[in-house]
């Protein structure tokens, strides 16, 4: 039987991060809303309650039931899960003096306390709280405090339930994992059993006992998680599975092409459709960003949908679907974070049932199981693509020749950081714990061309331009949600735009993207 550790969400941004922790100690878990905590289930053995952009103590802060927990599992309270437990059991939680955000050193702690087993002193952790509890409840008791906050982490006597201000889950607190090691394996007695092997084995076994003889539709995008359910489909139902890949013909240089081969390979029923001039014809003169992606999504869905029609016995529509779409898509707070294209976007009209495979995956995860499959590293290690394609990397309005431009300049940056090796101090190149060599392009989370709407004067051999400008945008991520601009080499960068401004017809200017996210977006549009 499966074991799991719930998370409830409170809104925090970093819910997805908590859940990507407790996964990377090989054990599952589910975020669920804060007031959807499963009763009865055995697979339960412990919950974790996460951070919440309220205060305790407002009208509209989410609050648990805590009698369907307490008793019941090992708990840990992180932030205002901490300040929630505190505040409901009599202590006091108060705006802080002043706000405590970014590191802080945890200058006493129990260390015989099962949570901070391992611990060295000192050990840095990361704050984020405008609140703090002033007084515990009784029966509660301070086992860690820093400069500032006196009660950064507590447990109630005699009971498996503490309660920390800070989180863990952030890289900056460098503690962090050992401390969630120390609740999920030793306080819940996780197995530690969730595997990409465990999820392959149990995965195909599932989809045969769904799916039958039935066919299935996938629409493949060319990333990594259409391209990870498919194979995981073929695995289990060959044949029965068609997947359809349209071209918008705003993919990078040779994608269609490229990315079918790929497939074909695979061992893939792949139905390339090459749908460029509707796209064009649609997009003529549209400027407005959302509106672009607009035309497109329902694009796609119209082009998609008029393939599958052809048809006439499938009964099962797939898609890559990972669980922060699902997460993001269900935010509790009714913020939107961002929509997705592959969740409840295709018509009912359809009439067909869904299938997705990989709903319970974070984005590493998927990368793991596609290893696992035998799938080659190129496609593992894709960086994420808008599903609009370069169209949102055009500023202003679309045409063939700027779509031109843009997947010339993409490819030579793209390529160059595939070919630019990472060196150690020896002069050896990096390789990974797969031994695939290590490139920028590896280092990268992200990265891309955008093409501006300006043009800009230049000089080539005795002549005056007067041509277009374009960006470079390389990030580091682990999830997205926070980005960096990424710090490449000087000697790449020159290399890089060198090349661009020689071979690309159309650009005499390459300028470098050094925004972070927040505030700027990884996208430009």
């Amino acid at each position: 039987m499966q074991q799991k550790i719930i998370i409830l969400d409170f809104g925090s941004q970093t819910t997805q991060l908590i859940g990507r922790r407790v996964r990377e100690l090989d054990t599952f878990c589910e975020i669920l809303p804060y007031n959807k905590m499963p009763k009865d289930d055995p697979t339960v053995i412990g919950v974790i309650l996460s951070g919440s952009p309220f205060s305790v103590y407002d009208k509209e802060a989410f609050k648990a039931d805590m009698n369907e927990i307490r008793g019941k599992y090992p708990i840990l309270g992180i932030c205002y899960g901490a300040q929630y437990m505190s505040y409901l059991y009599g202590g006091k939680v108060e705006p802080a003096n002043t706000r405590e955000y970014g590191r802080a050193n945890l200058q006493t702690f129990e260390k015989e306390n099962p949570l901070f087993k391992g611990f060295k002193d000192y050990s840095q952790v990361w704050m984020s709280h405008g609140d703090t509890i002033t007084a515990l409840p009784e029966g509660f008791r301070c086992i860690a405090s820093t400069e500032k906050v006196k009660y950064a982490a507590y447990q109630a006597e005699n009971e498996k339930l503490w309660g920390v201000q800070f989180h863990p889950e952030v890289f900056h607190s460098i503690q962090g994992t050992q401390l969630l090691k120390n609740f999920v394996v030793d306080i819940c007695g996780g197995r530690q059993d969730w595997s990409p092997a465990n999820f392959v084995e149990t995965t195909v076994a599932e989809l045969k006992a769904q799916l039958g003889s039935d066919r299935v539709i996938l629409g493949l995008s060319g990333g990594v998680d259409s391209s990870v359910a498919a194979v995981l489909l073929n695995k289990a139902i060959g044949k029965n599975l068609t997947c359809i890949f349209v071209d918008h013909g705003m993919l990078r240089k040779n994608e269609f092409k490229n990315v079918l081969h790929d497939y074909e390979c695979l061992g893939l029923n792949v139905i390339g459709v090459d749908a460029s001039e509707k796209f064009f014809s649609e997009l003529e003169g549209v400027t407005e960003p959302e509106k672009k992606r607009k035309i497109i999504g329902k694009g796609f869905i119209d082009v998609f949908d008029a393939e599958a029609q052809k048809i006439t016995d499938a009964k099962w529509l797939a898609q890559g679907t990972i669980y922060p779409d699902r997460i993001e898509s269900l935010n509790i707070t009714g913020r939107v974070i961002k929509s997705h294209h592959n969740v409840g976007g295709l018509p009912e009209k359809m009439n067909l049932k869904l299938c997705e495979p990989l709903k319970w995956l974070f984005k590493d995860e998927v990368r793991r199981v596609g290893r696992q499959l035998g799938m080659p590293e190129h496609l593992i290690t894709r960086h994420p693509f808008p599903g609009p394609g370069l169209a949102v990397r055009i500023l202003g309005d679309i045409t063939r020749e700027k779509v031109r431009i843009l997947q010339d300049a993409d490819d030579i940056f793209i390529q160059g950081l595939r070919d630019w090796k990472i060196k150690d101090a020896d002069g050896n190149v990096v390789k990974d714990q797969y031994g695939n060599e290590q490139t920028l392009y590896h280092q990268v989370w992200q990265a891309g061309v955008i093409l501006l709407p300006v043009k800009s004067v230049g000089v080539m051999g005795d002549e005056r331009t007067y041509e277009r400008a374009v960006a470079l945008r390389a990030v580091t991520s682990t999830d997205a949600m926070t980005a960096d601009w990424a710090h490449l080499p000087y000697e790449f960068m020159a290399q890089v735009s060198n090349d661009i401004i020689n071979k690309v017809r159309g650009v005499n200017r390459v300028c470098y993207d050094i925004s972070s996210k927040p505030p700027s977006t990884i996208e430009w549009e």
